[in-house]
């Protein structure tokens, strides 16, 4: 277990090359105490990963965990100054970047029915033509309180998007009349879609640490779920909401209950959903814990709950604890009365280090149900993504490789017509920000998998092979969809400071409601990264 520290410490997002370091120094049979399905992690909890296993990592013949010991530690080193004095005020700009990307081809951009191109980019905006986007972060650390801001400048072309017949068509599958104030929907991209050149807070995250808890207000990044291609309960699909949050990022020791299920963690956030309008302004709160009972063995349960919006019910503590505390079924009357508990989402995940190969392949769930105090007590109307990572081949130590299937199209009646997941009796556009899923970004009523085949250049530079498909039946989108993507992506650094990312995306779909015929559609995308030196100064005494 960590050492007690009072010192605050900056979310890494969850889009930095850290976590999948971390995930693979875990996979390699290390950082025992890591929560796979709950991030982001904080510095200085990465950190305190880092120097339990440092000892163990040293020790072993192993050269790849060595080298990502010695690449997080050395991303880490403003956390532990040299010499025997204790962490003082970290400042300074964290990162600065700009991606460029040329789009050719006709797009999806519809996660809520159709499906989308690219997937897990915070809700940015793209379109066929030139795409771009400028953005910096910084860094800053002091006692205990800590604040991380990033911000980008991001271009997008002008669009087409559905006609009226094919966005009234849509909104119908969704029981919704396709008429102010339900028109237009940032759901249903419809007709002239204007360029896009917004200046957009991607995290604005303040912290105050206490007792191994960040308390914090503004907007941060969540992943809840061990999976590295989606998230049932929270991903960065969707651009992050603004939050008030409280989450334990070191692991927990209870007294007696800490014997059987082992050290634990837990997260809380409570904001409010952009982008709806049957009903508007909805808010939505999240809870999970964890618990590691064996250093292989981590499981946890999830609940998202969607209540408020105008015109349905007010948002008040009475209907936040009203929602909080409700697991019964509810009946129509109630469900369309200012006592509705809202729209309750709950998950169960684990990964597990399997016996015999645990320093090679782990294994990971994820699963959601809507209305069940579980998925465990619902299997058959639980949607799933499952997952195997080889952390290495044999004789081949640099080489990697995941493979992940997931589907909400569950084996009962009631996963039809789109109606089981991500939507509601009242929250009709419910599990969205902005128009976007916030979960994983297979949507409603779909199947589908990932596969990546990653080879280590070094601990923080690969190359990368990966394929996505998704299918979605006719009862849900007439006539049916496919997507197949094919994508190569290439992570060198240019010194210590300066990161290229380039990247090559070929996808083919069909999707007769939209477009007749097979389309296909083309991404290349170029991102430098700049890491330049934080600044440092001593405690005060």
């Amino acid at each position: 277990m960590p050492p007690p520290d009072h010192l605050g410490s900056a979310y890494i997002p969850v889009d930095n090359w850290v976590y999948p370091a971390m995930t693979r120094l875990y996979s390699l049979g290390y950082v025992d105490t890591m929560f796979l399905g709950m991030r982001p992690w904080t510095r200085r909890s990465v950190l305190h990963l880092l120097q339990e296993s440092q000892d163990a990592i040293l020790r072993d013949d192993n050269a790849e965990a060595q080298e990502i010991l010695a690449v997080v530690l050395k991303e880490l080193e403003t956390e532990v100054p040299s010499g025997d004095v204790p962490r003082g005020t970290v400042y300074g700009l964290f990162s600065g970047y700009t991606r460029l990307m040329e789009v050719g081809g006709t797009t999806l951009r519809d996660s809520y029915h159709v499906g989308q191109t690219l997937v897990n980019d915070y809700g940015r905006p793209y379109q066929s033509g030139f795409n771009s986007l400028v953005g910096f972060s910084t860094l800053n650390e002091m006692g205990r309180f800590s604040l991380h801001v990033r911000g980008e400048y991001q271009h997008a072309p002008a669009g087409e998007g559905y006609t009226l017949a094919q966005a009234s068509q849509l909104s119908l599958v969704d029981a919704i009349t396709y008429a102010p104030p339900n028109a237009p929907q940032t759901t249903i991209p419809e007709g002239s879609i204007a360029a896009q050149n917004p200046f957009r807070l991607v995290e604005a995250t303040l912290s105050f640490h206490v007792l191994g808890h960040e308390i914090s207000g503004g907007k941060s990044d969540a992943w809840l779920g061990p999976a590295a291609g989606g998230s049932m309960a929270w991903s960065n699909n969707a651009e992050n909401i603004y939050s008030f949050r409280i989450n334990r990022v070191e692991p927990l020791r209870i007294p007696l209950v800490s014997r059987v299920l082992g050290p634990m963690r837990y997260d809380f956030f409570y904001g409010s959903l952009k982008g709806h309008s049957y009903p508007n302004h909805p808010w939505v709160h999240a809870e999970g814990f964890a618990f590691q009972p064996t250093h292989n063995l981590t499981f946890g349960f999830e609940r998202t709950l969607i209540f408020g919006g105008a015109g349905h019910e007010p948002v008040t503590l009475h209907t936040f604890l009203n929602g909080f505390f409700s697991i019964n079924d509810t009946t129509q009357t109630e469900k369309y009365s200012r006592n509705d508990p809202g729209a309750r989402f709950s998950n169960f995940n684990l990964s597990y280090r399997l016996p015999f190969v645990r320093n090679y392949l782990t294994f990971y769930m994820d699963s959601t149900t809507h209305d069940d105090v579980t998925p465990i007590s619902a299997p058959r109307r639980s949607p799933f993504r499952t997952g195997l990572y080889l952390s290495q081949f044999p004789r081949l130590p640099k080489l990697d490789m995941r493979v992940e299937a997931v589907s909400t199209d569950c084996s009962t009646h009631i996963c039809s017509n789109g109606s089981a997941n991500y939507i509601e009796t009242i929250q009709r556009q419910g599990y969205t920000n902005k128009g976007i899923i916030f979960g994983d970004w297979i949507g409603r009523e779909a199947k589908g998998g990932q596969a990546w085949l990653t080879y280590h250049l070094s601990g923080k530079e690969w190359v990368e092979l990966a394929y996505l498909t998704k299918k979605t039946p006719w009862d849900f989108i007439a006539g049916g969809t496919t997507q197949n993507q094919f994508k190569v992506s290439v992570v060198k650094r240019l010194g210590p400071d300066i990161e290229l990312n380039g990247w090559l995306q070929y996808e083919r779909w069909k999707a007769p409601f939209y477009k007749p015929g097979l389309q296909s559609d083309t991404v290349g995308a170029f991102q430098v990264t700049w890491y330049p030196q934080l600044h440092t100064s001593p405690a005060q005494r």
